[in-house]
């Protein structure tokens, strides 16, 4: 065979300007680190916070709003959330708790948070995050709360009424399910395992294609393809990352009955550790109330929301486990509490319930 064409003078000419701008970025890159070091410095002197995500919000819009092209706008996000989290690693290192083994939703959804340069804690259950968090073996927790097709994850919801966390982020996520397996076909698959979530998401496909395999209930997608990496008569439901990670063939991609499918994740930590995060212009207010039990209270209860004008974007129930028939409001707010009309509301709302826990503010996920 003949080898490859040399490169002609104007492409060897543009690669020398790209290897430039390279040095250049890379110089630039050490310097923002440095300075970030100094700021570390100055932030251990006061005893304030290392990450603040508000202020990383504000920094990836201001950049996205300045953004001249021709590199895509949404690629800006991406990007810079490296920059931070390499920059961040070097004050001090921040643990992160989620749902593991490696390759599940929840790890991709805590580096697409925080940035590669994390310390990673595996957990075997959202139970698990919950007490890692609290107890201060991580510096923050991601856990699912909500799926698109398959509504509220309610084992985290329960768990923000018991633990002493709250919540100072969100991130959402594209959920792709792919069925994974050793062998490169369907012939032979007896159960197929992930976590129970992921297998009603898939219910259709699994039904059409596999509809005398056992459908096995395990811990997390990646838990599952650990088991099928192990024994050829299994498959996984789970990530192309944990495919990657356990050496398994996408037997078939994207097999999840909503295109669209999606997850959203809460940041939690200790309040203890760290602040509530200030305003950022687009935040959301996550609290839990109930109410008690009268003709007319849950109206009463979201009256002072329209009185101050005050958007409610987010409404589930949770049995309060009385037997009372009696019931747990998870609400989210459009807004922070130093808008004077979003205090106003929530002072009154505390007034009007039997049960008020505010969950935590944050910043709205609009990237």
């Amino acid at each position: 065979m003949a080898d490859a064409a040399a490169p002609t003078p104007d492409l060897l000419a543009l690669r020398e300007q790209i290897d430039a701008v390279d040095r250049d970025l890379l110089d630039l890159l050490n310097r923002r680190a440095g300075l970030a070091l100094a700021v570390g410095e100055l932030k251990k002197k006061e005893g304030s916070v290392v990450f603040r995500p508000e202020r990383e919000a504000q920094v990836i819009d201001g950049l996205k709003a300045r953004n001249p092209g021709p590199l895509k706008t949404e690629s800006v996000a991406p990007i810079w959330r490296e920059i931070m989290s390499a920059c961040r690693a070097l004050e001090t290192p921040t643990r992160v708790a989620y749902l593991g083994p490696a390759g599940t939703f929840s790890e991709e959804a805590a580096l697409g948070f925080f940035g590669a340069s994390i310390v990673r804690v595996h957990c075997a259950s959202i139970d698990e995050v919950f007490r890692m968090t609290s107890a201060g073996a991580a510096d923050f927790g991601v856990v699912p709360v909500e799926n698109s097709t398959e509504g509220v994850v309610a084992r985290s919801l329960d768990l923000f009424l018991t633990e002493p966390l709250f919540i100072i982020g969100e991130t959402s996520l594209y959920v792709r399910q792919n069925l994974l397996r050793r062998d490169d076909g369907l012939q032979g698959v007896q159960a197929v395992c992930a976590h129970p979530q992921a297998l009603a998401q898939c219910h259709g496909w699994l039904s059409n294609h596999l509809p005398h395999a056992e459908r096995r209930p395990v811990s997390s997608n990646a838990e599952g393809a650990r088991l099928a990496a192990q024994d050829a008569s299994l498959a996984a439901i789970a990530s192309v990352r944990a495919a990657s990670e356990y050496g398994l063939h996408v037997v078939a991609p994207g097999i999840q009955d909503d295109p669209h499918n999606r997850t959203r994740f809460a940041i939690v930590t200790r309040p203890d550790r760290h602040p509530q995060p200030k305003a950022s212009g687009h935040d959301c207010t996550s609290l839990v109330v109930s109410v008690t039990n009268r003709p007319g209270a849950v109206h009463d209860m979201l009256v002072p929301l329209k009185r101050n004008g005050v958007s409610m974007t987010r409404f589930e129930s949770r049995p309060a486990r009385s037997g009372q028939w009696e019931y747990y409001f998870y609400i989210d707010l459009q807004g922070h509490p130093d808008q004077p009309h979003v205090d106003a509301a929530l002072h009154e709302l505390r007034a009007a319930c039997a049960f008020f826990k505010i969950l935590g503010t944050y910043p709205l996920d609009v990237h």
